[in-house]
């Protein structure tokens, strides 16, 4: 199990000195992306090998979101890979060892040059510690749109998005989904699938469903294709 310890910076809060749902995403993918780095599967391999893991849904539970100057110790660890899946829990605990946020993901193993998935090589799982999953309630990582999705906005993918593997990065697109939410609405529990990697220059065409303690939207192409789906249940604690 990977372990990653930091304290929640000003940067990472919001108006109310809590920790933003987009910081707790980039906990997460930096931790993931530490360990494979830690192992000598991280970026620069990936590249040399014209791999990537692309990341096929999020679960996010939140419990209670970090204040600033909060130390937090972050865990994550593979629990399965099945051909070209692989499935990854992510646990935050505060400094009294209290959960505050876990997570289950779903990735898939891409072949860069080709742009299709390809089974995980035994070498590469070999290097990860495959340890019990966490105990959670696993939704599935399908999503199915409303019937009264309203179209919003179009957003231009700016430079500002794109990561390494030269798409939108996975929290970019939380981000912006976020924009729509209500105001006063905190978010417990958020689950994204991601359908389609949007690159620079491409349009975005939100559509959003507005329901009690739900929020759904999906960001899509100029053709209706989503590029992400992401469903947001407000904390009703």
């Amino acid at each position: 199990m990977f372990r990653f310890d930091n304290v929640v910076r000003y940067s990472e809060v919001d108006v109310n000195r809590q920790m933003t749902l987009s910081a707790i995403l980039d906990l997460l993918q930096d931790s993931c992306t530490f360990q494979s780095e830690e192992i000598g599967l991280g970026v620069d391999y990936l590249k040399e090998h014209h791999r990537a893991w692309v990341l096929s849904s999020w679960q996010v539970v939140i419990k209670r979101y970090p204040k600033m100057g909060e130390k937090l110790t972050t865990y994550t660890w593979p629990y399965a890979f099945k051909s070209f899946m692989g499935y990854r829990n992510f646990k935050i605990e505060d400094e009294a060892g209290n959960v505050v946020v876990y997570a289950n993901t779903v990735w898939v193993f891409l072949d860069t040059e080709k742009g299709r998935p390809v089974k995980a090589p035994q070498e590469v799982i070999e290097r990860y510690a495959i340890e019990p999953p966490y105990e959670m309630e696993c939704a599935s990582r399908k999503l199915q749109l409303s019937e009264n999705m309203q179209s919003k906005e179009q957003i231009r993918v700016q430079r500002f998005h794109i990561d390494t593997n030269l798409h939108v990065n996975n929290s970019k697109y939380v981000l912006m989904a976020e924009e729509y939410l209500p105001e006063g609405f905190k978010t417990g529990e958020l689950r994204v699938e991601y359908k389609k990697e949007a690159v620079l220059a491409d349009i975005i065409c939100p559509k959003v469903s507005v329901e009690e303690h739900r929020v759904l939207v999906s960001l899509e192409n100029e053709t209706g294709t989503p590029y992400a789906i992401a469903e947001f249940l407000e904390e009703t604690e």
